[in-house]
């Protein structure tokens, strides 16, 4: 049995499930894409080469590796995008929940079904079908669990808006012990730069107080301002809108000093080795031309 236990971002990683780039299929039809970026690169003629982000993913593996991670990858299903595992479900404490994504990325859920089934019964949460959630707008900081939402009225009509308000309610009523935030996000299905997919691009914390943020992600002013004041002004790196769209928020956290991140966050890497924490550059600019980096490619199973 999988004894599962993840309370926050950055405490040391045990165990985590990477998803795969093998058999990512031919370069999509533009009416089958869920986000505005993966089109953009597919009208340049410079969408991702499935052999370029294989390599891309061997290169976290192989950090994962050298920090004694326990690795899982989905079971590879022909021609499928399987990269972005932390969209079809996520751990928060004990407990897996079974993310409930657009409908015609189930076979991912089925991919990862023998690590499903390892948790223990009472463990497993499948949200009902009103509950629309991916685990990009989830983040677990202790004694708080925020989420990235949108409760507009054209909610439906928007394909980048995948977490919605039933959501937010039902995780409130699974962690009372918790404190729930929700934070309305902006959205947008044909610019890629006013896109913010995921919570995790366009804010995630980092170490033990520090955060990674970017206000235009946020619909709300007043939300933002309460995230700032959270981790305090000095203690926050600001990403710019050109950061955000390179995905510079989604790094991802082995533990509170060590992170994985792109080699080409130039201005982001050398704030972080500033602030003392031990940076793992992997190269993953093909992959984040889909719209999603490392924090979207992991989902964290064990944390101690």
């Amino acid at each position: 049995m999988l004894k599962l236990n993840v309370k926050n971002e950055t405490s040391r990683l045990r165990a985590v499930v990477l998803g795969t780039a093998e058999s990512n299929g031919p370069t999509p039809k533009i009416e089958d894409c869920y986000d505005p970026k993966s089109i953009e690169h597919i009208l340049a003629g410079t969408y991702p080469k499935e052999a370029d982000m294989v390599k891309e993913m061997e290169a976290v593996a192989a950090v994962f590796k050298k920090y004694n991670v326990t690795v899982y990858r989905p079971e590879v299903i022909k021609d499928c995008n399987q990269i972005f595992s932390r969209d079809i479900a996520f751990v928060i404490e004990d407990k897996m929940i079974r993310a409930n994504i657009l409908p015609n990325r189930e076979e991912e859920v089925k991919a990862i079904d023998y690590i499903w089934n390892q948790v223990a019964e009472d463990k497993r949460i499948v949200l009902p079908e009103a509950c629309h959630v991916e685990g990009g707008d989830v983040m677990l900081w202790n004694d708080y669990i925020f989420i990235g939402t949108y409760s507009g009225e054209d909610y439906p009509d928007i394909i980048t808006a995948r977490t919605n308000a039933n959501a937010v309610i039902a995780i409130k009523e699974l962690f009372p012990n918790k404190i729930v935030k929700s934070f309305e996000l902006r959205k947008s299905n044909t610019v890629a730069k006013d896109n913010a997919l995921h919570l995790d691009c366009c804010f995630q914390p980092i170490g033990t107080d520090k955060a990674i943020i970017h206000k235009n992600g946020f619909l709300i002013e007043k939300e933002y301002e309460w995230l700032v004041d959270f981790f305090g002004k000095e203690n926050i790196f600001e990403i710019t809108k050109d950061e955000m769209y390179h995905m510079n928020s989604n790094v991802f956290s082995i533990s509170e000093d060590v992170i994985i991140s792109e080699k080409t966050f130039t201005r982001l890497n050398t704030w972080l080795r500033k602030q003392g924490f031990t940076v793992e550059e992997v190269p993953y600019a093909e992959i984040a031309k889909q719209e999603g980096l490392l924090r979207c490619s992991t989902m964290p199973l064990i944390r101690d």
